[in-house]
């Protein structure tokens, strides 16, 4: 009694010619490979590059926090016209967030999700998806946050996210309170 029957050997040979068949064809391919996060990293894992921006019009220092449920970015001092970025990686179920506190003198206290998933890396939603996310912070006073593309193409504006989530905003601005108290003393 045989192994492999012949039918079995069959399917296998074509199988195995098939796969042999589309790996050549690939290898020899002029098209060049894609990026695994594709070119504005939609995929879940996809690194991302947040650029923040100090545009305030009264031209005084910023003070940011931004935070993540997984990571506390701490405080940061922009100059005007300053920048400050971060890094990181969108999670594997797509509900990455960073939440930022913004501060400067004359200009009160805010909050804005610098980055979601539902706006900065929905394939298919009405703001195109960004690996590398520039904010504008404070230009326009109707429109504050502005993400910015790097082709000079009208930029997309948003207001403060103060009212939607003012819980996690009052707890930001608790931390750079206590940060304030520290660095003083």
């Amino acid at each position: 009694m045989a192994f492999i029957s012949k039918p079995h050997f069959i399917l296998l040979f074509t199988i195995f010619s098939t796969l042999i068949l589309f790996v050549s064809a690939l290898d020899l391919s002029d098209v060049p490979a894609e990026a695994p996060s594709g070119p504005n990293g939609f995929l879940p894992l996809a690194g991302k590059h947040v650029v923040i921006r100090n545009t305030v019009r009264n031209k005084q220092s910023l003070n940011v926090h931004c935070r993540s449920s997984e990571d506390d970015l701490g405080l940061q001092h922009l100059p005007w016209n300053g920048t400050w970025d971060f890094r990181f990686h969108v999670n594997l179920w797509k509900n990455t967030r960073f939440r930022c506190h913004f501060t400067w003198y004359g200009g009160g206290s805010h909050c804005f999700d610098i980055f979601k998933v539902s706006r900065d890396d929905k394939e298919f939603g009405h703001i195109p998806v960004c690996k590398e996310c520039i904010w504008e912070v404070g230009k326009h006073d109707k429109l504050p946050m502005c993400r910015i593309l790097r082709d000079g193409s009208v930029p997309y504006c948003f207001h403060w996210d103060d009212r939607s989530s003012g819980k996690q905003c009052r707890l930001l601005s608790s931390i750079n309170v206590i940060i304030k108290i520290v660095l003083i003393k």
